[in-house]
């Protein structure tokens, strides 16, 4: 994987608590306004806590911070719960919609594919609509490779969602 030149300005660090608020903002965005997530309901301060808990350990987030500011996240969670998946993670990647397009969210997976694998994981699962041409472009421009779809398996703004599947080996 070679990483293009990084946007101007962008800084990419570990989560930290006080990101909290301006990363459930970006979240929420894309909960009300698109199906890259497939969350109806926008994250209460509580469900952000939760989620912040979860991503200070072995399952880390990264922050795109521009101007002292957080700006988008990649994060990695557990890809099931039964032990014999230890080993495989899955991810996900949000960015605030004024830095969209502007390479943030490669910045951001390069960095996160680099920790996972540093922390020893060994595959990374990326469940992404299959219909959401930025975020497929994305992964496969970081070695992901569509292993299957998922027909109609989700329903969102009165439609159904079909899902592709990639992954990435990382060691």
């Amino acid at each position: 994987m070679s990483s293009r030149s990084a946007p101007r300005g962008i800084d990419i660090r570990n989560l930290i608590p006080q990101d909290s608020e301006q990363l459930r903002q970006i979240y929420n965005h894309a909960v009300l306004s698109s199906t890259a997530t497939l969350d109806l309901v926008p994250r209460t301060h509580a469900d952000q806590e939760r989620w912040l808990e979860q991503h200070l350990g072995i399952y880390p987030a990264l922050v795109a911070v521009a101007k002292d500011q957080p700006i988008g996240y990649a994060s990695i969670s557990p890809f099931r719960p039964r032990a014999g998946y230890n080993s495989t993670v899955e991810d996900s990647v949000y960015i605030d919609p004024n830095y969209q397009g502007q390479g943030v969210g490669r910045l951001l997976l390069e960095h996160l594919i680099v920790t996972a694998t540093s922390l020893g994981f060994h595959s990374c699962i990326a469940h992404i609509v299959a219909d959401h041409k930025a975020s497929l472009q994305l992964h496969v421009g970081c070695d992901f490779r569509l292993v299957g779809v998922e027909r109609e398996i989700g329903r969102k703004f009165g439609r159904w969602i079909d899902m592709a599947i990639l992954q990435r080996q990382l060691r």
